[in-house]
């Protein structure tokens, strides 16, 4: 299980754990799969920003191989 700060680890399609704007402060992850890819540089120290297919959208914690 990789952490989602670098683009090149998260597509389309992949499971992953993200952490939504309103859970920073408590952590709380939300499951989801990855529709878009928002963030456009190729790493981010928080994690990369993406939408998931139900629409929210939060920064990958972690990548579910």
């Amino acid at each position: 299980m990789s952490s989602g700060q670098n683009r090149a680890d998260i597509i389309p399609g992949v499971q992953v754990k993200i952490v939504l704007k309103a859970d920073q402060r408590s952590g709380k992850l939300t499951e989801g799969i990855v529709k878009d890819i928002l963030t456009k540089s190729s790493f981010h120290p928080h994690g990369i920003k993406v939408r998931l297919t139900d629409g929210q959208v939060g920064r990958v914690k972690e990548i579910n191989r």
